[in-house]
């Protein structure tokens, strides 16, 4: 990476989302050298519907890549966690889709999901969302499918995406605290439009156990991706100040589908 110039993260934002930019751009407030540049595409609703599903077709999404490519971003990241509910290997095949059309690296979160559980070997996972029930149960028994063991979950039956943004920070924890009650070693907090990011270090401190909400998985992934350590973010929880997590514990392969360390 050439050091004289700012690192940029291209992040690919469903078109209704309020949530993950304000709150990745105050995870970035003192890193001057890092900016994050975001392009849209259509969603709405999360549901196991047709037209809900077809919201996320890879041609949509490619084309909000193509637009991110302009900026010369470093890399290219799905923040969205679609593939927890349509399977693991969508993320993989949109992955080599983007660096394909636009030969820049790619992440997502469910990939980034997929890596970080797999460091802390066999996590009984918290899952907290604000999706409907069949939607919940699919994720489950994907994350389950590769290893990740969702033991406990809350989720509040929403749909439309926009309102996600509008749970308040501390409904998010109650939730949160109801999982971690019930018996978890760490909590997955799924979509990229609830407001879990903020609440993660106090949490922590409080809980006891790390809390990973899909905007920080994100940008976590980003960072490592660029050769940025996540240390030098402060005050967003143990993902980012953890040893355990950092860069050193195994990178994400550039390969989305290459062999990853197993931490079992």
């Amino acid at each position: 990476r050439n050091m004289t110039r700012p690192v940029r993260l291209g992040m690919l934002t469903p078109s209704s989302n309020t949530a993950l930019e304000p709150i990745t751009n105050a995870m970035l407030a003192g890193i001057p050298d890092v900016s994050a540049h975001f392009s849209r595409f259509k969603v709405t609703e999360i549901a196991l519907s047709e037209s809900a599903l077809r919201q996320f077709d890879d041609s949509e999404i490619l084309r909000a890549a193509e637009l991110l490519a302009h900026a010369k971003v470093d890399v290219i990241a799905w923040n969205g966690t679609s593939a927890s509910w349509l399977g693991f290997e969508r993320d993989v095949r949109l992955c080599e889709r983007i660096t394909a059309s636009t030969g820049i690296p790619a992440r997502t979160t469910v990939l980034a999901y997929r890596d970080l559980f797999r460091r802390l070997g066999n996590a009984r996972i918290g899952l907290v969302t604000p999706y409907r029930r069949e939607v919940q149960d699919k994720i489950v028994a994907n994350w389950g499918s590769e290893g990740l063991r969702c033991v406990v979950e809350r989720h509040l039956s929403l749909q439309d995406n926009f309102s996600f943004a509008e749970v308040p920070e501390a409904q998010v924890a109650g939730l949160i605290e109801e999982v971690v009650r019930e018996g978890c070693d760490a909590v997955a907090v799924v979509c990229t439009n609830m407001r879990g990011a903020g609440i993660a270090e106090p949490l922590e401190r409080k809980l006891g156990v790390p809390i990973f909400d899909s905007i920080a998985v994100t940008l976590w992934a980003c960072l490592i991706a660029t050769g940025i350590d996540p240390a030098r973010i402060h005050g967003w929880g143990r993902l980012f100040t953890s040893p355990d997590f950092a860069a050193s514990a195994g990178p994400i392969a550039d390969h989305p589908d290459a062999q990853r360390p197993q931490y079992s």
